[in-house]
């Protein structure tokens, strides 16, 4: 009997592990800036409310932007001058926040800085499919996903203790010192893109058609989980408790347990079922948080919805990855993660509209209709069985 065709194919391979150091080191640059920013506005520039708003607005406005760019230069250039390009501009922005004196001059600067984060993010996650054998490409997306939560837990705390030790410039400094980490990290890396990959000659246009469901499905879990984490804090104070840090504690925990010792589920379960089960767990975790007012059905509704979450972002870029040539790969991550940027600004605005007319848990059942709606369509382009 030979065990080489049953063998599982080797994922974490010494090249892979240089990959996650580098979004590792990146994505903790990302989260020095989460707290130092908004202070630095309000602070130092002096401004109000609206300019915090902008100036943190601007980042994810051109990273919104430019990750269907991004993907095509991923797929003509290759994986790696999306990494060490973006990381570059990265750093060189944020190094040059401490010179400017106006919101103007910074708001040009966080432009700059998510044209960085667009090329990084795309061709570190492209990088990483490329790495994957397909039957572990759940596992490799939930594995690399890690470093990404890593790194935004991470930051704003060492971000909060050098602004009130050392100031806003060593924030700048530090932050832009770990994306450059990053970029040599990727240099390390090197080109993942096979050779024999050539562009296709049919690929026309920013957005492939095929990345548009997996990218609404996105969209449908993501938009209420944003909300979720704007919200929560008041609507558990509005349930009688003294703060949500468990909830929230809880919520991250499950889904760093979860794309951990379970990161292959969603390559066992197959990843339409992954997503139809991930989507049904949000639906009814922020049903349960809208219908059931109570601490428990918080409670519960948290869990339902970070077994969602967890399950659902792997799950959805896989089917994206399977539904495209390799030759258009980068344009499919680059498409379906606009989801994430999309869901990040919309999500809390739309939740706080509704919020604001009917209560906070009226909130959470109008994301739950949106999520729903995900549900529906992953269900009706599930392929019929004979």
């Amino acid at each position: 009997m030979s065990t080489a065709t049953s063998a599982v194919p080797r994922l974490v391979t010494p090249q892979f592990v240089v990959l996650g150091a580098a979004g590792l080191a990146y994505f903790l640059a990302e989260g020095m800036l989460v707290p130092a920013v908004p202070r630095y506005v309000a602070g130092e520039l002096t401004s109000g409310n609206i300019a915090v708003g902008l100036v943190v607005a601007a980042f994810s406005l051109s990273a919104l932007v430019l990750r269907p760019w991004a993907g095509r230069l991923v797929d003509r250039r290759g994986r790696s001058i999306a990494m060490v390009g973006g990381g570059i501009i990265f750093a060189g922005s944020v190094a040059a926040y401490g010179v400017t004196d106006s919101i103007g001059a910074l708001a040009a600067l966080r432009l700059l800085t998510g044209v960085g984060d667009a090329f990084f993010f795309v061709g570190a996650i492209t990088a990483m499919s490329d790495l994957a054998p397909p039957e572990r490409r759940g596992e490799a997306i939930s594995l690399f996903s890690l470093s990404l939560y890593a790194g935004l837990a991470v930051g704003p705390p060492i971000g909060e203790v050098l602004v009130n030790t050392a100031g806003f410039t060593t924030v700048w400094m530090v932050a832009a010192g770990s994306a450059g980490i990053g970029v040599l990290l990727a240099l390390c890396v090197g080109e993942t893109r096979a050779p024999s990959v050539e562009t296709s000659a049919e690929a026309v246009g920013l957005i492939p058609r095929a990345a548009v469901v997996p990218a609404l499905l996105l969209l449908a879990l993501v938009w209420g989980m944003a909300g979720f984490l704007a919200f929560v804090p008041l609507y558990a104070l509005d349930l009688g408790l003294p703060s949500a840090g468990f909830l929230l504690g809880g919520f991250a925990g499950i889904v760093v347990l979860i794309r951990s010792v379970g990161a292959r589920i969603p390559d066992r379960l197959g990843a339409g079922r992954s997503v139809r089960i991930s989507l049904l767990c949000a639906t009814i975790g922020l049903l349960v948080m809208g219908g059931w007012r109570t601490v428990p059905g918080l409670v519960g509704g948290t869990v339902l919805l970070g077994v969602g979450v967890a399950l659902g972002t792997p799950a959805i870029m896989m089917l994206a990855l399977q539904r495209a040539p390799a030759a258009e790969h980068g344009a499919m991550m680059g498409t379906v993660s606009m989801s994430i940027d999309l869901a990040a600004g919309l999500g809390p605005a739309s939740f706080g509209l509704v919020a604001a007319a009917s209560g906070r848990g009226t909130g959470f059942l109008a994301a739950a209709l949106l999520a729903g709606a995900g549900l529906a369509l992953a269900t009706l382009r599930a392929p019929r069985r004979p």
